[in-house]
Protein backbone atom coordinates (compact mmCIF):
# COMPACT_ATOMS: atom_id res chain seq x y z
CA UNK A 1 0.00 0.00 0.00
CA UNK A 2 1.42 3.25 -0.85
CA UNK A 3 1.59 5.85 2.07
CA UNK A 4 1.01 9.30 0.77
CA UNK A 5 0.65 12.92 2.35
CA UNK A 6 -3.11 12.08 2.82
CA UNK A 7 -2.58 9.36 5.06
CA UNK A 8 0.10 11.25 6.83
CA UNK A 9 -1.75 13.84 7.59
CA UNK A 10 -4.74 11.52 9.06
CA UNK A 11 -1.94 9.74 11.14
CA UNK A 12 -0.60 12.83 12.51
CA UNK A 13 -4.60 13.86 13.64
CA UNK A 14 -5.47 10.36 14.82
CA UNK A 15 -2.40 10.32 16.56
CA UNK A 16 -3.25 13.83 17.90
CA UNK A 17 -6.44 12.77 19.03
CA UNK A 18 -8.25 15.44 16.89
CA UNK A 19 -11.30 14.83 14.97
CA UNK A 20 -11.71 16.27 11.34
CA UNK A 21 -13.79 19.00 12.23
CA UNK A 22 -11.22 20.19 15.51
CA UNK A 23 -8.40 20.36 13.04
CA UNK A 24 -10.07 21.86 10.06
CA UNK A 25 -11.15 24.64 12.29
CA UNK A 26 -7.76 24.95 13.83
CA UNK A 27 -6.39 25.43 10.01
CA UNK A 28 -9.58 27.90 8.91
CA UNK A 29 -10.70 25.62 6.08
CA UNK A 30 -14.05 23.60 5.86
CA UNK A 31 -13.71 19.97 7.14
CA UNK A 32 -14.60 18.57 3.09
CA UNK A 33 -11.53 20.33 2.17
CA UNK A 34 -9.50 18.37 5.49
CA UNK A 35 -11.45 14.73 4.22
CA UNK A 36 -10.13 15.42 0.33
CA UNK A 37 -6.66 15.52 1.38
CA UNK A 38 -7.12 12.34 3.74
CA UNK A 39 -8.22 10.77 0.68
CA UNK A 40 -5.40 12.12 -1.77
CA UNK A 41 -8.04 13.61 -3.40
CA UNK A 42 -6.29 17.22 -2.98
CA UNK A 43 -2.96 18.07 -1.76
CA UNK A 44 -2.59 21.07 0.42
CA UNK A 45 -0.35 23.72 -0.32
CA UNK A 46 2.99 24.62 1.11
CA UNK A 47 1.33 27.20 3.70
CA UNK A 48 -1.16 24.30 5.03
CA UNK A 49 1.43 21.75 4.95
CA UNK A 50 3.12 24.16 7.96
CA UNK A 51 -0.08 24.75 9.52
CA UNK A 52 -1.04 21.13 9.89
CA UNK A 53 2.68 19.86 10.98
CA UNK A 54 2.30 22.62 13.69
CA UNK A 55 -1.15 21.75 14.64
CA UNK A 56 -0.24 18.16 15.13
CA UNK A 57 3.02 19.04 16.30
CA UNK A 58 4.52 16.78 13.86
CA UNK A 59 7.69 17.35 11.40
CA UNK A 60 6.95 18.82 8.04
CA UNK A 61 9.18 17.12 6.03
CA UNK A 62 8.14 13.88 7.36
CA UNK A 63 4.44 15.52 6.91
CA UNK A 64 5.71 15.76 2.57
CA UNK A 65 7.95 13.38 2.07
CA UNK A 66 7.73 10.35 4.95
CA UNK A 67 11.16 10.29 5.61
CA UNK A 68 12.68 10.31 8.71
CA UNK A 69 10.98 10.88 12.54
CA UNK A 70 7.39 11.97 12.80
CA UNK A 71 8.33 13.68 15.53
CA UNK A 72 10.67 16.75 15.77
CA UNK A 73 10.23 16.65 19.76
CA UNK A 74 9.52 14.04 22.59
CA UNK A 75 5.80 14.03 24.27
CA UNK A 76 5.70 17.29 26.44
CA UNK A 77 5.42 14.62 29.66
CA UNK A 78 9.05 13.86 29.33
CA UNK A 79 10.82 10.47 28.72
CA UNK A 80 10.19 8.40 31.61
CA UNK A 81 12.69 5.26 31.53
CA UNK A 82 12.19 2.63 34.36
CA UNK A 83 14.87 1.20 36.36
CA UNK A 84 13.32 -2.14 35.81
CA UNK A 85 13.44 -4.41 32.91
CA UNK A 86 10.68 -4.44 30.77
CA UNK A 87 9.88 -8.03 28.38
CA UNK A 88 6.89 -7.02 27.11
CA UNK A 89 4.98 -3.84 25.76
CA UNK A 90 1.19 -3.28 27.52
CA UNK A 91 -0.89 -0.83 28.20
CA UNK A 92 -1.09 0.86 31.57
CA UNK A 93 -3.00 3.04 33.26
CA UNK A 94 -1.51 6.68 33.88
CA UNK A 95 -1.85 8.61 37.09
CA UNK A 96 -0.82 12.13 38.52
CA UNK A 97 1.56 11.83 41.70
CA UNK A 98 3.09 15.03 43.27
CA UNK A 99 6.22 16.41 42.68
CA UNK A 100 7.41 17.15 46.47
CA UNK A 101 10.15 19.66 46.13
CA UNK A 102 13.69 18.34 45.73
CA UNK A 103 16.27 16.12 46.29
CA UNK A 104 20.01 16.47 46.10
CA UNK A 105 22.32 13.79 44.57
CA UNK A 106 25.68 15.22 46.41
CA UNK A 107 26.16 16.34 49.98
CA UNK A 108 23.55 15.25 52.10
CA UNK A 109 21.49 18.41 52.53
CA UNK A 110 17.83 19.08 54.19
CA UNK A 111 15.76 20.41 51.73
CA UNK A 112 13.56 17.90 50.56
CA UNK A 113 9.51 19.08 52.30
CA UNK A 114 7.26 16.46 52.01
CA UNK A 115 4.66 18.94 52.96
CA UNK A 116 5.02 20.94 49.63
CA UNK A 117 3.51 20.38 46.63
CA UNK A 118 5.25 21.64 43.91
CA UNK A 119 3.14 20.36 40.90
CA UNK A 120 1.95 17.02 39.44
CA UNK A 121 3.89 14.58 36.99
CA UNK A 122 1.85 11.90 35.19
CA UNK A 123 3.32 8.88 34.71
CA UNK A 124 2.54 4.63 34.34
CA UNK A 125 0.99 3.88 37.21
CA UNK A 126 3.29 1.80 40.09
CA UNK A 127 0.69 0.60 42.64
CA UNK A 128 1.41 2.49 44.69
CA UNK A 129 -0.71 5.44 46.52
CA UNK A 130 1.99 6.76 48.52
CA UNK A 131 4.31 7.57 45.83
CA UNK A 132 5.71 10.70 44.92
CA UNK A 133 8.23 12.43 43.01
CA UNK A 134 11.37 14.51 43.46
CA UNK A 135 13.43 17.11 41.65
CA UNK A 136 17.41 16.01 41.44
CA UNK A 137 19.76 18.61 42.63
CA UNK A 138 23.45 17.92 41.77
CA UNK A 139 25.44 15.60 40.20
CA UNK A 140 26.86 12.73 41.84
CA UNK A 141 23.97 10.19 40.22
CA UNK A 142 25.24 10.99 36.30
CA UNK A 143 25.32 10.12 33.90
CA UNK A 144 22.30 7.61 34.68
CA UNK A 145 20.40 10.57 36.95
CA UNK A 146 20.97 14.19 36.25
CA UNK A 147 20.42 17.27 37.44
CA UNK A 148 17.04 18.20 36.99
CA UNK A 149 15.61 15.19 36.15
CA UNK A 150 12.64 13.88 38.58
CA UNK A 151 13.13 10.86 40.40
CA UNK A 152 9.50 8.49 41.29
CA UNK A 153 9.88 7.03 45.02
CA UNK A 154 7.27 4.01 45.65
CA UNK A 155 7.58 3.57 49.76
CA UNK A 156 6.09 0.47 49.31
CA UNK A 157 8.60 -1.22 47.25
CA UNK A 158 11.19 -3.70 49.36
CA UNK A 159 14.59 -2.08 48.70
CA UNK A 160 17.35 -4.51 48.52
CA UNK A 161 21.54 -4.00 47.35
CA UNK A 162 21.41 -2.04 44.63
CA UNK A 163 18.84 0.05 44.19
CA UNK A 164 18.82 3.58 43.80
CA UNK A 165 16.74 5.17 46.87
CA UNK A 166 16.23 8.63 48.52
CA UNK A 167 17.74 8.37 52.14
CA UNK A 168 17.32 10.31 54.69
CA UNK A 169 20.35 10.51 57.85
CA UNK A 170 19.85 12.48 60.69
CA UNK A 171 16.75 14.60 59.20
CA UNK A 172 18.87 15.36 55.97
CA UNK A 173 18.17 14.00 52.90
CA UNK A 174 20.38 12.21 49.99
CA UNK A 175 19.95 10.43 46.62
CA UNK A 176 22.62 7.37 46.31
CA UNK A 177 22.65 3.85 45.38
CA UNK A 178 22.84 1.80 48.78
CA UNK A 179 24.53 -1.00 49.92
CA UNK A 180 23.89 -2.90 53.07
CA UNK A 181 26.23 -4.81 55.55
CA UNK A 182 25.44 -5.43 59.23
CA UNK A 183 25.75 -2.01 61.05
CA UNK A 184 25.98 0.77 58.29
CA UNK A 185 24.33 1.48 55.02
CA UNK A 186 27.09 2.77 52.20
CA UNK A 187 25.55 5.28 49.90
CA UNK A 188 27.03 5.07 46.57
CA UNK A 189 27.22 7.21 43.84
CA UNK A 190 27.47 6.56 40.14
CA UNK A 191 29.64 9.63 39.27
CA UNK A 192 32.98 8.65 39.97
CA UNK A 193 34.00 11.86 40.38
CA UNK A 194 32.00 11.79 44.39
CA UNK A 195 33.48 9.31 46.75
CA UNK A 196 31.04 6.87 48.68
CA UNK A 197 29.69 7.31 52.28
CA UNK A 198 28.70 4.98 55.25
CA UNK A 199 26.21 5.67 57.68
CA UNK A 200 25.14 3.73 60.42
CA UNK A 201 21.91 2.06 60.17
CA UNK A 202 20.79 3.64 63.74
CA UNK A 203 21.22 7.23 62.07
CA UNK A 204 18.73 6.42 59.09
CA UNK A 205 15.43 7.63 59.50
CA UNK A 206 13.82 5.98 56.00
CA UNK A 207 14.92 4.34 52.89
CA UNK A 208 12.58 4.76 49.72
CA UNK A 209 12.97 3.28 46.40
CA UNK A 210 13.41 5.43 43.13
CA UNK A 211 11.47 3.05 40.56
CA UNK A 212 11.38 6.09 37.51
CA UNK A 213 12.86 8.83 35.96
CA UNK A 214 11.81 11.38 33.81
CA UNK A 215 14.47 13.20 32.25
CA UNK A 216 15.15 16.73 31.72
CA UNK A 217 14.48 17.09 28.40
Amino acid sequence: MKITIGSRIHEARINKELDQHTLAQKLGIATRTLQRWEKGEQVPDSIYLMKIAKATNVRPEWLLTGEGEMYAYPPEKGKIISLQKETILRKVPIVDIPVLSSVPAGRTTAIFHPEYIERYVAVDNINDPNAFALIVKGTSMSPKIEDGDIVVVSPRREVRNGDICVVRVNDEDVLKKVKFDTTHIHLIPLNPEFEPVSVKKKDVAFIWKVVKVIKNL
